[in-house]
């Protein structure tokens, strides 16, 4: 079965998509404001609580998290007692083999699950800037969210979104208007060994991506708006947003 998916469709004023918003512990966009009124459930992932304590100071009890999880090694005392003061929720997740992230997302779903919420994606805010290792360790998160969620998960952070395309056939809906010049299909972990394209500007047929072969960066759009990508292994898709 092919999936249809629009991954910029968040960030449309118009976009009918239910999300919900996940925030981590960096610099947070523009977007920020944008995606916090659509998004259907909000939560910080440990630090993550900082950076929405200090992009909404004078406005705060307007922006309240219904949960904040992690090990909290990361989230400062003032704003932990806010936070715990207006009545969110904090759950203590110890766990030091899984970040903050994927273990934000484990709460996320329970979330949902026990909410009876209809959810068609989740936008996590942050992930793809400062140490490269912690990039990495998002990047390993969106290959652990499939044994977690059967909801796709989009990591937005400046002019960067990515996106992991499971095995199979995919349609990538790019005519929002929101996408810059660039994508790109970047095999992680392990190489793809068949994959083919439509609506690139350099297409791949049943080609194989990997590390020390080939991977397709600074690819960009053939102009139809819509991108197909058919892969036989788990495949980051990645693409500019215009600022």
């Amino acid at each position: 079965m092919e999936r249809v998916f629009t991954p910029l469709e968040p960030l449309l004023p118009t976009g009918s998509l239910k999300y919900c918003l996940l925030i981590l512990n960096q610099p947070l966009d523009k977007c920020f404001h944008h995606l916090w009124s659509k998004a259907v459930l909000k939560a910080c992932a440990d630090g993550g609580a900082n950076r929405l304590y200090d992009i909404t100071q004078g406005q705060r009890e307007s922006f309240l998290p219904e949960f904040i999880n992690g090990d909290f090694d990361s989230i400062r005392p003032e704003v932990r007692e806010f936070y715990a003061a207006q009545g969110c929720e904090l759950i203590s997740t110890p766990d030091q083999d899984h970040t903050d992230f994927t273990k934000c997302l484990q709460v996320l779903q329970r979330k949902i699950e026990e909410r009876g919420l209809q959810v068609d994606v989740i936008v996590t805010l942050g992930g793809l800037a400062g140490r490269f290792d912690q990039t990495m360790a998002s990047v390993n998160t969106l290959f652990q969210a499939p044994s977690i969620t059967p909801i796709p998960v989009i990591i937005l952070q400046e002019s960067s979104l990515v996106y992991l395309l499971q095995p199979g056939k995919h349609r990538l809906l790019v005519d929002t208007g929101l996408e810059g010049d660039w994508c790109g299909l970047i095999a992680v972990g392990e190489p793809c060994k068949h994959v083919t394209t439509t609506g690139l500007k350099w297409n791949l047929t049943n080609d194989l991506l990997g590390f020390g072969t080939l991977i397709s960066t600074s690819n960009t759009y053939d102009g139809s708006g819509v991108v197909t990508v058919d892969t036989d292994r788990p495949l980051l898709w990645t693409m500019a947003v215009r600022q």
